[in-house]
C-alpha cells in the first residue's frame, strides 16, 4: 500500500471530505484486523486511519498538499504537527509547535504552522483578543416534534467568565509591571532558517500571553485562567421540519472570548427518533395501510391518522395489494421553506385468518362464479417488477 495518503485511500487529490470519509469506511472494512486475512492488515489499517485523520482536517490537509508526504512526516516526527516537540511548548494551529531539532523545529522558534502563516497569511500569532471556542452538544426529538417544532431545555457544562475578576485572571487592584520578555508589546519577532529559506515570524509572547503586562497576583477563584466551569440551562428552539443529523447554532452560548472578545457559539446536533408508523424520506412520509379484501374489490374511503389530524382518500374498486397513493402536501414541513412534502400510502390487502360459515359460503360462491383462472391486465407484471 502506497505511503501517499490520497493513494492509501484511493481518492483523487481534489476529493471532497465526504468522498474521503466514504473511501475510509470501505478501506477500513477491508483491512480491519478483526476481519481481514491480510497478514499486514494491522499496519495497513493504521495507515488508513492516519490518512483519514490528516485529509479530513482542513489545515493539516492544506499543509500536506503544500509540503508533500515526506516533509509532512518529518514535521510530525520532530513535533511540528499537532503540538510541541521536545524542544519547547506547542504553538498554535495543527502544525504549531516549537519542536526540538529537525527541519521543521528549532529551539525557541515556531513549528510548521508558523511557516505556513508566513507564506499564506494565517495570522495565528496576533496578540489581540481571541473569540471564544464553539462548544457542541446534542438533543433528541420525536418525529411529531420535528413536524410541529418544539422548544427543548438543554443542560450544558461550559466555561464562563470568572465573576470575581471579570475574566482578567487577576484581582483588579493587583500590582502590575511591563513584561520584560516582549517590552510590553505582547509579541515577539524571531528569525529562523528553514528548508524554505530564512523566515521571520511574529508570535504571541508566552510569558505574558500577549497582554504585555505581568501581574503580581492571580485570581484565587479561576487561578488566573479568567474562566470557571458552570452548568447552564438553555432553551433551544427546534424548528419544524428539522431532519436527523442537522445542527442548530446558538450564537454567543459557547466559551467566553479572551479579553472582551465575543463568545463562541453552541452547536447542537439534532437526532430525530424513528416513528412506529411513518418512515421519513426528507420532507416525504411513507405509511403502510392494511385494507380488507372487500375494500379492495368494491372500493372504499380510507383514513390515515397524521400529525395534523385525520386524512381521508378514496380507494378505488379493484385496488391491488402494494399500490401506493400520493397525498400531496401531507408530509413534513420543509425546513425554512414554504410548503410540505407528500404522504405516500401503500395499501396492503389483508387475507383473513378465520372465516365464519357465512363468509366461507360467500367466498365459495365467488370462486365458483369466477372459476379458477386469475385475470390480470398487461400492466400488472410491470407494477410487480417495479415493486421488487
Amino acid at each position: 500500500m502506497s505511503e501517499d495518503f490520497y493513494e492509501v485511500l484511493g481518492v483523487s487529490r481534489d476529493a471532497s471530505e465526504d468522498e474521503i470519509k466514504d473511501a475510509y469506511r470501505k478501506k477500513a472494512q477491508e483491512y480491519h484486523p478483526d476481519v481481514s486475512d491480510d497478514p499486514n492488515a494491522e499496519e495497513k489499517f493504521k495507515k488508513i486511519q492516519k490518512a483519514k485523520e490528516v485529509l479530513t482536517d482542513e489545515e493539516k490537509r492544506q499543509m500536506y498538499d503544500q509540503v508533500g508526504h515526506e516533509r509532512f512526516e518529518q514535521a510530525e516526527k520532530h513535533g511540528g504537527v499537532g503540538g510541541g516537540g521536545a524542544g519547547g511548548a506547542g504553538g498554535s494551529g495543527p502544525f504549531g509547535g516549537a519542536g526540538g531539532g529537525g527541519p521543521f523545529g528549532g529551539g525557541g522558534g515556531g513549528g510548521m504552522g508558523d511557516i505556513f502563516d508566513q507564506f499564506f497569511g494565517g495570522g495565528r500569532s496576533s496578540s489581540g483578543p481571541q473569540q471564544g471556542q464553539d462548544l457542541k452538544t446534542s438533543v433528541t426529538v420525536d418525529l411529531e416534534e420535528a413536524y410541529s417544532g418544539v422548544e427543548k431545555e438543554l443542560t450544558v457544562r461550559r466555561p464562563e467568565t470568572c465573576p470575581d475578576c471579570n475574566g482578567r485572571g487577576h484581582p483588579p487592584d493587583s500590582d502590575s509591571r511591563t513584561c520584560p520578555q516582549c517590552n510590553g508589546q505582547g509579541q515577539q519577532t524571531t528569525v529562523q532558517q528553514t528548508p524554505m529559506g530564512r523566515v521571520q515570524q511574529t508570535q504571541t509572547c508566552r510569558r505574558c500571553e500577549g497582554d504585555g503586562t505581568l501581574y503580581d497576583e492571580t485570581c484565587s477563584t479561576c487561578r488566573g485562567d479568567g474562566t470557571v466551569r458552570n452548568q447552564a440551562t438553555l432553551t433551544v428552539e427546534v424548528p419544524a421540519g428539522i431532519q436527523d443529523g442537522q445542527t442548530l447554532r446558538m450564537n454567543g452560548e459557547g466559551a467566553p472570548g479572551d479579553r472582551g472578545a465575543r463568545n463562541g457559539d453552541l452547536l447542537i446536533e439534532v437526532s430525530v427518533r424513528d416513528h412506529p408508523d411513518f418512515d421519513r424520506d426528507g420532507a416525504d412520509l411513507h405509511y403502510h395501510l392494511p385494507i380488507s379484501f372487500p375494500q379492495a374489490v368494491f372500493g372504499d374511503t380510507a383514513e390515515v391518522e397524521t400529525f395534523d389530524g385525520t386524512v381521508e382518500f378514496d380507494v378505488p374498486a379493484g385496488t391491488q395489494s402494494g399500490e401506493v397513493f400520493r397525498l400531496s402536501g401531507k408530509g413534513m414541513p420543509r425546513l425554512r421553506r414554504r410548503g410540505e412534502g407528500d404522504l405516500y400510502v401503500e395499501v396492503q390487502v389483508v387475507t383473513p385468518d378465520e372465516l365464519t360459515d357465512e363468509q366461507r359460503d360467500a367466498l365459495k360462491q365467488f370462486a365458483e362464479a369466477g372459476g379458477e383462472e386469475v385475470s390480470v391486465d398487461e400492466g400488472f407484471f410491470e407494477k410487480l417488477k417495479n415493486s421488487l
